[in-house]
């Protein structure tokens, strides 16, 4: 009688614990079955509604990816290392030359710059290569039945996407995309794509997986949707004024005057001029890169609400244009790593013995941060799974 009770209480707690990661799947049907309703209940058709929820299961992956978003969990010079590098500026130049048609149109139509708009697609899709490969609808319905930080977000974006295959603008079968639901060329939530996409190239229909200038049209017009300023910078790097000990409080403007007038100049030495009003940001503190950053910073942020996010794409437009990286380095004595200095150290762990968990591609998973890091354990290292200058040189030297 005790060893019964002794497994029943297990059963109970084993049962517990997975309710608490994870709706049950009878709950995650009922839940699938709720939006199809009320899918239905917005215009989408029965037999519609029917075949894109009909074998949808739930991923408990995407939560995971929900709580480890890179832009707010790595260090902003690692960060930049992977998306500002050279093998993305010259990728980004061949895929400028082969649509710069399309790019000068969604240009001169939204008046945004087009190395934004190139730069959003790098980082987004890598031009195109990558659009991610999670199903949208599985995606979206697993953080919409869960215990997701924003489950109310993800039942409108799953109607939205369910909007989109009614009226066949993605196909449920190949209709892939990011953990969070983005999808296509520059990675727009579905509702989004319903409030901002446009058909650049005329055809018809908007479409961001299979056309180029569909997807950089609607990214240009998100971006003067959201308040761009033709002909304004971004913003530029800045030197500080020697014994600055101010804040970095980018959402607030001041005229060029102002800061000339506190000591700021150019991060050459000359002075500032011109108009406008810009925001100082700090991303790494006084000791790190300075710059002063306009409206248009803030346009690039809606983007995608993170500040790395926002000076990677910015920067990468400045590459694009032909201007150098930055001057003032990181305040950090182990640099990040370029995504060749990833590959690398993936190529190595795997002649070391180690699973990565998949292809060496430069993206480092929870695999290769579980080798890294017990690669550093057994060579001495601070085992912080972290991919950096000083890790490359111990593998090479092992």
């Amino acid at each position: 009688m005790m060893r019964f009770s002794f497994v029943a209480a297990l059963v109970v707690t084993l049962l517990a614990g997975l309710s608490a990661t994870a709706p049950a799947y009878a709950d995650f049907r009922a839940c699938v079955e709720g939006l199809a309703s009320e899918a239905e209940a917005h215009g989408v058709s029965a037999q519609v509604a029917e075949a894109a929820t009909r074998n949808l299961t739930f991923n408990p992956d995407v939560l995971d990816a929900e709580r480890s978003q890179p832009e707010f969990t790595t260090p902003i010079w690692d960060y930049i290392a992977a998306l500002v590098d050279d093998e993305r500026v010259a990728d980004g130049r061949a895929a400028m030359a082969k649509w710069q048609r399309w790019l000068d149109v969604a240009a001169h139509r939204f008046g945004v710059s087009p190395y934004v708009i190139a730069a959003i697609w790098g980082v987004e899709s890598n031009f195109g290569q990558n659009f991610g490969n999670k199903p949208v609808l599985q995606s979206l319905a697993s953080l919409a039945c869960s215990n997701s930080m924003r489950p109310s977000y993800y039942h409108r974006e799953f109607l939205a996407a369910m909007q989109i295959v009614n009226e066949g603008g993605a196909d449920p079968a190949h209709f892939n995309g990011s953990w969070a639901g983005a999808f296509g060329h520059t990675q727009f939530m579905p509702s989004v794509f319903l409030r901002l996409a446009v058909d650049l190239d005329g055809d018809g229909r908007r479409d961001i997986i299979n056309s180029v200038p569909d997807a950089l049209g609607s990214t240009a017009n998100y971006l003067h949707r959201s308040g761009w300023v033709p002909g304004l910078p971004w913003g530029f790097e800045v030197k500080l004024p020697p014994g600055f000990g101010g804040r970095s409080n980018w959402r607030i403007k001041q005229p060029l005057a102002a800061w000339a007038a506190r000591g700021f100049t150019h991060i050459d030495g000359a002075p500032l001029g011109g108009g406008g009003a810009y925001g100082l940001f700090l991303p790494a503190g006084p000791r790190g890169p300075a710059f002063l950053v306009s409206r248009n910073f803030n346009a690039i942020y809606s983007y995608n609400a993170a500040e790395s996010y926002t000076l990677a794409i910015a920067l990468l437009s400045d590459r694009l244009r032909g201007r150098g990286p930055i001057v003032t380095p990181w305040p950090t004595n182990d640099p990040g790593l370029s995504r060749a200095g990833r590959r690398e150290v993936q190529r190595l762990l795997i002649q070391h013995g180690y699973d990565i968990g998949g292809k060496i591609d430069g993206v480092l998973g929870h695999k290769t941060e579980d080798a890294i890091a017990d690669f550093q354990r057994r060579s001495g290292i601070k085992p912080n799974g972290r991919a950096s200058q000083s890790l490359l040189a111990a593998l090479r030297s092992h």
